[in-house]
């Protein structure tokens, strides 16, 4: 690719005969060279330009890829956390389940010995009353004999 410079410094033969106008050459090389120039330096500048742009996008494609990463493994881990709280939350109601049972046998325990002493005073209470019962009628009968005499 030539450059600004190098058309600048281009020299043409010149002709005696039937050969183009210096000026005119000149000139059109000198309008030539400035559009050149002009381009040259907007594309330099585009090429700059496109380079830092690569550049972004490799960093934005580096950092999007990060960010996918980094939402994967939160992703997991939130799965994971889950699947560990379930399992925590089952062995809570296993254990509840099998402490409620327990305390459940024990109340029946409790009431069947409750249930038991309560059958024992009853009879108890019967054979004292049935003893009352009987003193009082002895007592009576003596009463009754103390009245006769």
């Amino acid at each position: 690719m030539y450059t600004p410079l190098d058309i600048e410094n281009k020299k043409f033969a010149k002709q005696m005969m039937n050969g183009y106008s210096v000026e005119e050459v000149d000139n059109f090389l000198d309008e030539l060279t400035l559009d050149y120039e002009k381009l040259y330096k907007e594309s330099n500048e585009n090429k700059g330009k496109m380079a830092e742009l690569e550049a972004s996008l490799t960093k934005y494609k580096s950092l999007e890829t990060t960010l996918q990463n980094t939402l994967v493994m939160a992703q997991s881990t939130a799965d994971e956390i889950k699947k560990v709280a379930k399992q925590e939350a089952d062995q809570i109601v296993r254990d509840a389940q099998g402490t409620a049972k327990q305390q459940v046998m024990e109340l029946e325990q409790q009431i069947t010995l409750k249930t038991k002493e309560l059958d024992d005073l009853k009879k108890q209470f019967d054979v004292y009353k049935a003893k009352m019962e009987s003193l009082l009628i002895s007592q009576l009968e003596l009463l009754k004999e103390v009245n006769k005499e």
